[in-house]
């Protein structure tokens, strides 16, 4: 088996690097990716370079699955052979370093910039294919019941304790994927008769056409605090070509939750079909 994953990666590097290589940045951002490291010491960014390899494969095709795909797992021991720049911007900057602590344990955002053809050879020998085009606008219906039992949809302008960090939390996980996330204005969600108590029954091709009307896609989850399960239960909707896709996380944070909810987007709209019906 390990003969076989050197003989794999030995391929794609070969491949890799048979294409020409560009003379400029690439085009957009798709193949552009960040891990928080500590430090900057070579052997963190390594890792940084490995985390990155991984989620810019999954940003550019579109196809959350390549994060196990155990071929991706042997490329990332090599991921540095497919970056053209990286640069660190501390996490800390303006505080200064504290007693014995050095720089080599300060976080660091490591930015990775990958070259797009190197990428787009890698992905071809993974059976993929860059996402290309312009990607849809999400638009997110969340209705929340935290574990008080208190009911809510999500919007824009809501004010509830926690809903700042969830749509902060939402943007970065759409961000990662390549994504935009937009929500309704409470506004909005009257005007479509979108309550706490209707939420659950609402079609969801109704909630597509209102998204579409804006140029976006609707991504429709119901969030329930559960004891039992040890976090969020989350049930995800979204209608794409005729089909309604269904899907559900449980026992997570809510960064997990909308984690799953955007991979589960983008895994959709790529072309790559139905993400995992569960998931802990």
């Amino acid at each position: 088996m390990r003969y076989r994953a050197s003989r794999f990666l030995a391929l794609v590097l070969v491949l890799a690097f048979a294409l020409p290589v560009p003379a400029r940045a690439a085009e957009n951002d798709l193949y552009q990716t960040k891990a928080v490291v500590s430090g900057t010491g070579e052997a963190r960014r390594a890792l940084g370079f490995s985390q990155c390899l991984s989620d810019v494969l999954v940003k550019v095709s579109g196809d959350p699955r390549l994060r196990d795909d155990p071929r991706v797992a042997e490329l990332a021991k090599q991921a540095g052979a497919f970056i053209s720049s990286f640069s660190y911007r501390d996490r800390l900057s303006g505080i200064p370093i504290h007693d014995e602590q050095g720089s080599y344990d300060r976080p660091h955002d490591l930015t990775s910039e990958f070259d797009r053809e190197k990428i787009d050879a890698v992905l071809k020998t993974l059976g993929r294919e860059p996402w290309i085009g312009e990607r849809p606008r999400i638009v997110v219906f969340l209705s929340v019941r935290n574990r008080k039992g208190a009911e809510a949809i999500l919007a824009a302008d809501s004010r509830g304790a926690s809903d700042a960090d969830m749509r902060f939390s939402l943007a970065a996980a759409a961000e990662k994927l390549g994504l935009t996330m937009e929500l309704p204005t409470q506004a909005e969600m009257m005007k479509a008769a979108l309550t706490t108590t209707t939420f659950l029954k609402a079609d969801i091709a109704k909630l597509n056409q209102s998204a579409k009307a804006d140029g976006g896609m609707a991504l429709a989850g119901s969030m329930v605090w559960s004891d039992g399960a040890l976090g969020w239960v989350v049930d995800w909707r979204l209608a794409a070509e005729a089909k309604t896709y269904q899907w559900q996380v449980r026992g997570v944070g809510f960064d997990d939750a909308f984690r799953d909810g955007m991979a589960g987007a983008a895994q959709i709209l790529s072309g790559h079909g139905q993400p995992p019906t569960s998931r802990r």
